[in-house]
């Protein structure tokens, strides 16, 4: 898919901001569209903290997906700051990528978000994903609902992240939109974030695939060093030293598990999804500590990077 283009007439690139409420599959329909893996997937909502940059490039143009947090009723000063960060770019890119559930109910999530695009003059294509969970019937339904109660879009493209079905349909919606335009990253790119960024992210997703209900949000992970080495055999070795957060004792011993044994699973499926995405060997070294309502303060949330 990442061709080696060049910039010239005719040539079409752009952001792309992809927004939705919590868990209709934001994350899943990014890492689809770009071609790899650039956010962590989860069950939880409100997996997607910050803006993630994923790059799609080919012969002719290139799109510059923003995924961004999910948008929600903030209960917490971390909550609403990822709210910031998803409508705070809706003017400034050059299309919206809106995405609503094709299984579940238009809510008043969905109908906040309609009413923030609704703003703004950018361009809004509306997908409704997760078709493969639902009928064909109920698809139809659901398009002809989004319609009636969220406004107006430029185009309407049903899609399953999971399968992949529609996607190109709806790349292709979104590289209409593009005005003509340079590279903004090199080929072969596929996201802005650094070694280290990733590292912690890849890890908080495979705490999340295994906490308890109440430790989700209470879990956050920084990369506190980050070191290129070799091995004994002289192979290269990416080292990183994780930090995990957590905001209580109790929760603590839940990241850690007995002797250890859930963090360092954790530890081991994310080392590996970190090899096979740098080529390289890679070594984790990890630790937890109690930062007392980080959520809810300031200071915390800056030393976190969120």
């Amino acid at each position: 898919m990442n061709d080696e283009p060049g910039d010239g007439p005719g040539f079409r690139s752009g952001f792309v901001a992809i927004v939705g409420r919590p868990n209709v599959g934001k994350s899943t329909l990014c890492n689809r569209m770009v071609g790899h893996k650039v956010s962590i997937v989860s069950d939880k909502p409100q997996t997607t903290r910050t803006q993630v940059r994923g790059v799609r490039t080919t012969a002719t143009t290139q799109i510059v997906f923003l995924d961004t947090p999910g948008v929600h009723k903030p209960r917490t000063l971390l909550g609403e700051r990822a709210n910031d960060r998803a409508l705070v770019t809706l003017a400034e890119v050059d299309a919206v990528c809106f995405v609503i559930e094709a299984n579940a109910p238009i809510g008043r999530g969905d109908g906040f978000v309609a009413a923030r695009l609704a703003a703004v003059d950018t361009p809004v294509v509306l997908a409704v994903n997760k078709i493969d969970a639902a009928a064909h019937e109920a698809v139809g339904a659901q398009l002809a609902r989004a319609a009636a109660e969220l406004g107006d879009f430029a185009a309407y493209v049903p899609v399953s992240a999971r399968t992949g079905a529609g996607v190109d349909a709806l790349v292709a919606e979104c590289e209409a939109r593009l005005p003509e335009g340079p590279h903004y990253y090199p080929p072969g790119t596929t996201s802005d974030q650094p070694e280290s960024a990733l590292a912690a992210e890849f890890l908080r997703e495979q705490l999340l695939a295994t906490a308890r209900e109440e430790l989700p949000h209470a879990i956050a992970v920084t990369a506190d060093e980050f070191e290129e080495r070799t091995t004994a055999a002289g192979e290269p070795l990416l080292a990183f030293r994780l930090v995990v957060a957590v905001e209580r004792a109790s929760q603590k011993g839940i990241v850690i598990g007995r002797q250890g044994a859930a963090l360092k699973a954790a530890g081991t499926a994310a080392r590996r999804e970190l090899e096979a995405l740098f080529g390289t060997k890679v070594h984790l070294e990890t630790r937890v500590k109690v930062d007392p309502d980080w959520q809810r303060r300031a200071g915390s949330l800056d030393r976190l990077g969120l």
